[in-house]
């Protein structure tokens, strides 16, 4: 697979379908697809711009983590203070090399994956979400910081506590049979 992928983006709902769910919480960062083919790592924005340039500190730690050949689907966050600090992210995004270098040993980014796209040579788009993340999982077990792995769960008592004591107050919400390739998820403010 290779760039660019439009990924699935959320919508607002009233309230939580009564099905199967697979709830996520929501972080306060920059979207990004992240594609692996052996020493090459290629960071792409939601919007099929690059990222490299910006975040260069990230490519030998996703070098390390991921397999060889994989596309994943995550949000880029800055952490100041045990807090997420979504301006000091938005600074990074700075025409001047030397201001970019700068930043990204003062403020270094992590990855939060929450979906795999692509495993190997096999694009897992149509596959339902609750087998992606079977595969996430397992891929996981080779993350190392600052690649962490977005905790998911179906329970929707932990959920709401995530709702309210998680930095963005959003929790997203998939149906587990929610594919890669559909147009939308949905983002529950529970």
């Amino acid at each position: 697979m290779m760039p660019p992928v439009k990924p699935m983006l959320a919508r607002a709902i009233d309230e939580l379908p009564e099905e199967e769910l697979a709830l996520e919480p929501k972080w306060d960062g920059f979207r990004c697809i992240v594609y692996r083919d052996r020493d090459e790592v290629v960071l792409d924005s939601r919007n099929q711009k690059p990222f490299n340039r910006y975040f260069p500190e990230l490519v030998e730690p996703l070098r390390r983590s991921l397999p060889d050949r994989c596309v994943v689907d995550g949000e880029l966050i800055v952490e100041i203070d045990g807090r997420l600090d979504f301006d000091a992210l938005g600074q990074r995004i700075h025409p001047a090399e030397s201001r970019v270098n700068r930043l990204a040993e003062r403020t270094p980014v992590s990855l939060v994956v929450f979906d795999v796209l692509a495993a190997n040579d096999t694009s897992l788009m149509a596959t339902p979400f609750i087998e992606r993340r079977a595969v996430l999982e397992t891929m996981a077990t080779g993350f190392e910081p600052p690649v962490h792995l977005a905790p998911m769960t179906r329970d929707r008592e932990l959920a709401m506590e995530w709702f309210h004591t998680l930095e963005g107050a959003v929790v997203v919400v998939q149906p587990e049979d929610q594919r890669a390739d559909t147009i939308t998820g949905l983002v529950q403010p529970i």
